[in-house]
């Protein structure tokens, strides 16, 4: 986000200033409409993963998926992803779009478990794609499947 202005975001869709600064009166909108859209693109496509699975391992495979292929898609992603979390810690209008991401997804989750082991379901896989993504030792398919298996073996 650093160097973002009405400029540059105009240069890069390929519309006049004009229509930027009329639609977005400041940065912290233009960037709110922005961020809402991404986090719900991310949604859409976790729910889209999810509908697939049928049972327990068809949902540890899609999780193990979301982890290493949907979320951990590539670097702009991980950085938009870790820019808005940044944002959200810092400015309470950023909050909702977090929260709003967070409730969509468990809400996905809450198909095959609890509303509490959706919660615990969602805080992890958002543990191991930020670890996926960020730690320089290459995380295996099989450790994040162990994890995931061993969370749900403690679902009632």
């Amino acid at each position: 986000m650093a160097g973002t202005s009405h400029r540059r975001v105009a240069e890069r869709a390929g519309v006049p200033l004009g229509s930027m600064t009329y639609h977005f009166t400041s940065m912290d909108e233009l960037l709110h409409e922005a961020f809402s859209r991404f986090a719900q693109r991310i949604s859409e496509r976790f729910a889209e993963r999810l509908a697939a699975a049928t049972d327990l391992d068809s949902l540890v495979s899609a999780i193990v998926h979301i982890v290493h292929d949907d979320l951990a898609a590539g670097q702009d992603e991980l950085v938009l992803t870790l820019e808005l979390y940044t944002l959200a810690a810092r400015q309470r209008a950023f909050r909702q779009i977090t929260h709003d991401w967070m409730r969509r997804s468990r809400a996905v989750l809450e198909r095959f478990v609890d509303a509490r082991m959706a919660h615990q379901l969602d805080a992890l896989i958002e543990g191991l794609f930020i670890h996926v993504s960020l730690d320089p030792a290459p995380r295996s398919r099989d450790l994040t499947r162990d994890a995931v298996r061993r969370l749900l073996s403690l679902a009632p």
